[in-house]
């Protein structure tokens, strides 16, 4: 077994629970703009519509076929439009709104704080390697008391990269003076995070809290984050 010493974490989906923020965040948008009366009736619906739309762009986005202003108002505009409303004013009041709430959103999955206190007092080296904006991400941090965990927070806008591209993964090992013999990248996006740090070289650990089935062969799969606790 490799001796890690830099443990290099994805955050959304893997550590912060963006699907439950992201829902408590659209829901508090949802009663204050008074969407009802502008005939979206159903929330469960419109946040699905949204979940849809954000998954489709991101992909987009990572691809380098939108920009990131794209991004951030065009999956709430295209969520209003399933609805018949063609309110670009109001897509972007939400967007503006909904980035603005959402980082103060503390939910993180099962025994977060409880892994990273276990790794930090085993000396590993924690680090974040996030494709989500730089303002966002580190306001997420702070108020989810994340920071303490970790010595270095490489985003997308920083590197000038993202996941799975090379390059980021790359800033991230010199950046922390790294490598990749002593590293071990950790996220559940199979392409973002296990098969970019697979293309570079990196030992990877796949966390499938959604029990999804892959091809993709990681170094390690955990479904829960008690698990790390058996491979660290």
């Amino acid at each position: 077994m490799k001796q890690y010493q830099h443990l290099f974490f994805d955050l959304d989906h893997t550590l912060w629970d963006l699907e439950t923020n992201a829902k408590e965040s659209l829901q508090e948008l949802y009663f204050q703009h008074q969407l009802t009366e502008r005939g979206i009736d159903d929330f469960e619906y419109f946040f699905n519509r949204y979940s849809e739309h954000n998954t489709k762009l991101w992909s987009r986005y990572t691809k380098g076929f939108i920009k990131q202003d794209e991004l951030r108002w065009k999956r709430i505009w295209l969520a209003l439009l399933d609805f018949k409303i063609a309110d670009e004013k109001l897509a972007k009041q939400l967007s503006t709104d909904f980035l603005t709430i959402l980082p103060s959103k503390k939910n993180l999955f099962p025994y977060t704080i409880e892994i990273l206190t276990y790794l930090n007092q085993k000396n590993y080296v924690l680090h974040l390697i996030t494709n989500g904006f730089e303002s966002v991400q580190h306001r997420k941090i702070q108020q989810s008391n994340l920071h303490t965990f970790f010595t270095e927070v490489i985003t997308s806008e920083a590197s000038n990269s993202l996941k799975p591209n090379k390059e980021i993964f790359e800033f991230a090992l010199q950046k922390t003076n790294a490598t990749i013999n002593n590293s071990i990248m950790l996220g559940d996006n199979i392409e973002a995070d296990i098969l970019g740090g697979k293309n570079i070289g990196l030992d990877t650990v796949f966390v499938n809290h959604l029990q999804i089935s892959t091809d993709v062969k990681p170094t390690y799969t955990i479904t829960h984050l008690q698990q790390l606790e058996d491979i660290f």
